[in-house]
């Protein structure tokens, strides 16, 4: 038992180590790191991050919205150990990949979480699933077709996709957001 609660006690702690690991790995400087770190142990004492949380949090930043389904596949693309919770570190180096780094990461991180089946590949179920996530989470009323989650999907897909196999690459993703200002806007928002 006393094992157990040194265990709790340590996952809270910030180590030398960790700040090293996380300084090399992100542009974060050493009082940035512990900054995000009082604030990830304030909202999570236990030092790790469960999918019920991560979806209190999102809520508060969307509250007109419904965040279940997005929350669901940002998680799965956070939580890279495939724990079900999300370490400080974890979630500090997804802050870093989508805050800091090149654009070229920053799609790449948006298409790992596109890709649902984690195959390399997006085809149009998967983009459909993550444009309908998109909706829910900020809220949008769908009512004319060509605005359909699905008509969306089919059309990028036909436009992004260079080599016809109706999907897309990582290479292909990440072109496309690059050189459609439209598309990027509608599958990577925030970038």
């Amino acid at each position: 038992m006393g094992n157990q609660q040194h265990k709790r006690i340590t996952s809270t702690e910030l180590t030398q180590k960790q700040i090293a690991v996380l300084k090399a790995t992100t542009k974060f400087t050493e009082k940035e790191i512990r900054e995000w770190h009082e604030g990830f142990i304030r909202d999570c004492p236990t030092g790790r991050l469960d999918k019920k949380k991560f979806i209190e949090i999102f809520q508060a930043f969307y509250p007109k919205g419904q965040v279940e389904n997005y929350c669901k596949h940002a998680f799965r693309t956070f939580d890279t150990n495939n724990d079900g919770r999300i370490d400080f570190q974890e979630f500090l180096l997804a802050i870093a990949t989508t805050s800091q780094g090149d654009l070229d990461t920053r799609l790449a991180a948006v298409f790992d979480m596109y890709d649902i089946s984690n195959d390399g590949l997006i085809d149009e179920k998967e983009l459909t699933t993550l444009i309908s996530a998109m909706y829910d989470l900020l809220g949008e009323i769908v009512c004319k077709d060509d605005y359909e989650p699905k008509t969306i999907a089919a059309a990028v897909i036909e436009k992004l996709d260079v080599n016809g196999d109706k999907k897309l690459n990582k290479a292909e993703f990440i072109a496309g957001c690059k050189n459609n200002q439209i598309v990027r806007q509608l599958l990577a928002p925030n970038i």
